[in-house]
C-alpha cells in the first residue's frame, strides 16, 4: 500500500484561531481525504506550537501567574481542536511541543547534532523579534525593525548554542537544485535560493533560562532553553514517533506552510535533518496569506476572521468551498464576505444545487421518483450528440482531478473548477435537450436518456467533491438514494482516473430518489 504523510505548520497557541489558520487546515485535509480515496495509507499531521517567550508574555496579559503557562495553553488548544472539530478536518495526529513524547525527541536531535560537532558555545549579539521569534543580523534589522512584521526589535547580547548551519549551505542549495518539487511552487524555490545566495549564519538555537524558562531544556545544559522555532520543526518527526508510525510514514510527502515560515521550513529544517542524518521530506509547500484589503490577517492587526462565525451564517462546506476554488493554492487572497456570498449563490445555489433540484424533480415528474433504464438511443440523432458530450465530460472528469491533486503544484482550485465545469455543462444540457418538448411529442426514450444522464453526472459530481465539501457529497449521496456507501473500494477506485475510460452510466437504475430541501438556498 503506497503511503502519504501530509502536515500542517503547528500553530502558536498565544490566540485562537482565524480564517488564516483553516486555510490551512482545509486544504490539507482535503488533500488528506483525497488520497485516503486512493486508497492510500495516510497521515494528517497538525498541532500545536506551545513554548517560548511570545507564549509567557500572553500567559501574563491574561492573568496567569508564571508557571501556569501550561493552564493558559491547555483551553486555547481546546479551542483549537473545537474549531478544527467545526470545519470537519479529520486529522489522524495532533502534537503538542508540551507533549513528554515531543520533548524526548527534541533533546535526542540535540544529542545527535552536538555529537556530530554541530552544536557549539558562543556569544550571540544582534537583534531579537519576539513576535516572530526570530533572530536578525543588522544588515537584516535596519533601523531597529524586524523585516518580517515591521515591529521594533530587541537587542541581545549573551552566551548561547549555536547550530553550524552554515556548513551544509552548498549542500542545501544542490539538493534544491537537484530536487525542482522539493519547494513548492516554483517561484518559493527561486526565493530560497536567493536567500542562500547570501553567506548562511549558523543560527543560535537557546536562551538563558533566566531570560525565558518556558520550553524544552537542552540536554547538555539545563541553564537553556531551546529556541522554539528549533524545538517546532522538530515535530513533524516526534508527532509521528509518539505514534509508533515513523518507520511507516516518514520522510513527508508534503510539508504545507505559510509563505511568511517559508525560510524556517526550506533552509533551518533540512539542514537540521542532514545534521541528524534523516531523509529529506519530499515537498514543502508555501501557500499565500489571505489578507483584508491590502494587509495580511494577523492577530496583531486586529483583522481577523473568525471561521466558526463564517460556517455559523453559510454552512461549513460553502467556507470550504470559497477557500479553495476563490484563490490559486500559493497566491495571496482578498477575504470578502461580498465575495464569499456571491460564490456562494453562483456556483452553489445556481449551479450545483439547482441541478440536483431540477434533476430529481424531473424523476419525480416523468417517472414517479425512480430513476429510468437509459435506452441505446433516444430516437434522435441530435440528442444522441449531446448526451455523447456529456458522456465525454463525466469520463474526463476523474482522470482531470487526478492530474491536479498529484500535481506538486497542487491545484486545489483547478480541481475544484474541472468539477464545476462539468456542473455546468449539465445545467446548459437540460436547456439544450429540453426534456419537456420531447414529453409533448410523446418521445419518453429520449428523456429517459437525458435523466440517466443527468443523474450520472451528480453521481460523478458527489463522489468528486467527497474530499472537498465531504457533507454536501454525502447529502447529495442520500438524495440521490444511492445506498451503497461512499467510503467503500469500489467508489473509492472512481475517483483515482487510472482505469482507463470510465464505464458509462454507473447510476443503478430503478433506484427510489429522495428529493430533499435545496442543498444551497440563495442568500438574498
Amino acid at each position: 500500500m503506497r503511503k502519504f504523510y501530509i502536515t500542517t505548520p503547528i500553530y502558536y497557541v498565544n490566540a485562537n484561531p482565524h480564517l488564516g489558520h483553516a486555510y490551512t487546515q482545509i486544504a490539507v485535509d482535503a488533500l488528506a481525504r483525497y488520497h485516503k480515496m486512493l486508497g492510500e495509507a495516510v497521515f494528517f499531521l497538525t498541532g500545536t506550537d506551545e513554548h517560548g517567550e511570545k507564549i509567557e508574555k500572553a500567559c501574563l496579559k491574561a492573568g496567569f501567574e508564571k508557571g501556569k503557562e501550561k493552564e493558559f495553553v491547555d483551553a486555547i488548544v481546546a479551542n483549537f481542536k473545537n474549531v478544527w472539530g467545526a470545519l470537519g478536518i479529520r486529522y489522524d495526529g495532533f502534537i503538542r511541543t508540551t507533549d513528554q513524547s515531543h520533548k524526548k525527541v527534541v533533546q535526542e536531535f540535540l544529542e545527535k547534532m552536538k555529537d556530530k560537532g554541530d552544536i557549539y558555545r558562543g556569544e550571540y549579539d544582534g537583534w531579537y523579534c519576539t513576535p516572530c521569534e526570530t533572530f536578525w543580523t543588522d544588515a537584516q534589522a535596519e533601523n531597529g525593525v524586524c523585516p518580517d512584521c515591521n515591529r521594533p526589535v530587541e537587542r541581545i547580547r549573551e552566551k548561547n548554542y549555536f547550530f553550524r548551519m552554515s556548513k551544509y549551505q552548498q549542500w542545501l542549495i544542490d539538493h534544491i537544485n537537484a530536487n525542482p518539487e522539493f519547494v513548492m511552487p516554483e517561484y518559493r524555490k527561486n526565493e530560497v535560493l536567493g536567500f542562500l545566495r547570501e553567506e548562511l549564519n549558523d543560527l543560535c538555537i537557546s536562551r538563558p533560562r533566566e531570560r525565558m524558562s518556558w520550553g524544552v531544556e537542552l540536554p547538555f545544559d539545563r541553564d537553556y532553553i531551546v529556541y522554539v522555532w528549533f524545538d517546532a520543526l522538530i515535530n513533524y518527526a516526534s508527532g509521528l514517533k509518539a505514534r509508533k508510525k515513523f518507520e511507516e510514514f516518514w520522510p513527508a510527502d508534503i510539508h504545507v506552510i505559510a509563505k511568511d515560515i517559508l525560510r524556517h521550513h526550506a533552509v533551518y529544517w533540512p539542514i537540521m535533518l542532514k545534521s541528524v542524518g534523516m531523509p529529506m521530506p519530499k515537498t514543502i509547500f508555501a501557500h499565500g496569506w489571505w489578507k483584508i484589503g491590502k494587509e495580511k490577517m494577523s492577530k496583531s492587526r486586529g483583522n481577523i476572521v473568525d471561521p466558526v462565525e463564517m460556517t455559523g451564517k453559510y454552512g461549513v462546506d460553502p467556507l470550504r468551498y470559497f477557500l479553495l476554488k476563490t484563490v490559486a493554492f500559493g497566491q495571496d487572497g482578498s477575504f470578502s464576505e461580498d465575495v464569499l456570498v456571491t460564490v456562494y449563490n453562483s456556483d452553489l445555489a445556481n449551479d450545483l444545487g439547482n441541478l440536483l433540484n431540477r434533476t430529481l424533480t424531473m424523476v419525480e415528474k416523468y417517472f414517479a421518483g425512480t430513476s429510468p433504464a437509459p435506452p441505446r438511443a433516444a430516437g434522435d440523432e441530435e440528442q444522441d450528440r449531446r448526451s455523447d458530450v456529456i458522456r465525454d465530460a463525466v469520463r474526463g472528469l476523474f482522470p482531470a482531478i487526478s492530474d491536479r491533486l498529484l500535481s506538486p503544484k497542487l491545484l486545489l482550485k483547478e480541481a475544484l473548477e474541472a468539477i464545476m465545469q462539468v456542473v455546468g455543462k449539465a445545467n446548459k444540457y437540460i436547456e439544450a435537450s429540453a426534456p419537456w418538448e420531447y414529453s409533448k411529442a410523446g418521445n419518453m426514450e429520449a428523456i429517459k436518456l437525458i435523466i440517466a444522464d443527468l443523474l450520472e453526472v451528480l453521481r460523478a459530481a458527489a463522489i468528486a467533491l467527497l474530499p472537498f465539501m465531504p457533507s454536501t457529497a454525502r447529502k447529495m449521496w442520500e438524495q440521490l438514494g444511492l445506498k451503497e456507501d461512499m467510503d467503500t473500494e469500489a467508489v473509492r477506485k472512481e475517483i483515482s482516473g487510472t482505469k482507463g475510460p470510465r464505464d458509462w452510466r454507473r447510476f443503478p437504475p430503478g433506484t427510489k430518489t429522495a428529493k430533499g430541501e435545496p442543498l444551497f438556498p440563495r442568500i438574498k
